[in-house]
């Protein structure tokens, strides 16, 4: 007999003897249950970052004929924080929209001051292109980010206006906080 049905004959023996096995001897019924009465509380909040302060009028310079123009920003962070904390953002449907980081701007490299002190930023007009212009009013912000949860303060604000013309009748203004 080849191995094939030696297996095979094994297993057609084994199958009933293991049923009436099982069912000859079934398992004892048991009752389990527990119960735990373990109660646990906990708390949680966010944090509040604060916002930046304005520290001076914000001018907006126009240059000549409109070249080189750009906004000029008097601000301080909160204490603990520097510039490394700090992004400029702006609007770009008018005030009362959301605010955006302003791309091709390094607040870094525009801003001079300390901590301590205050810092001056200087936005150039030619990075805010199409959207100040006409009599259109633009809001910059400046938020401070926490470095560490990434939170985000409320901004501080500067609504300016490049005028009808190369900057004739330019204006800027600082918001209330938060704005």
């Amino acid at each position: 007999m080849n191995l094939f049905l030696k297996t095979r004959a094994a297993f057609l023996l084994a199958a009933p003897l293991a049923v009436v096995l099982v069912v000859s001897n079934p398992p004892a019924a048991t009752e389990a249950a527990w119960q735990q009465e373990t109660y646990g509380t906990g708390t949680f909040g966010t944090i509040t970052i604060p916002a930046p302060t304005l520290n001076g009028t914000c001018t907006y310079n126009p240059g000549i004929a409109g070249l080189g123009a750009y906004v000029r920003i008097f601000w301080k962070p909160p204490a603990g924080y520097t510039l490394a904390n700090a992004e400029m953002q702006a609007s770009t449907s008018g005030l009362g929209s959301l605010l955006a980081p302003l791309t091709g701007f390094s607040i870094t490299s525009s801003t001079t001051g300390s901590a301590a002190a205050g810092y001056v930023t200087d936005v150039p007009v030619n990075l805010l292109g199409g959207l100040l212009g006409l009599g259109t009013e633009l809001q910059l912000a400046i938020v401070v980010r926490d470095p560490v949860n990434l939170w985000v303060s409320k901004p501080a604000s500067v609504a300016t206006n490049a005028g009808p013309i190369a900057g004739l009748g330019a204006s800027c203004r600082n918001l209330p906080p938060g704005t």
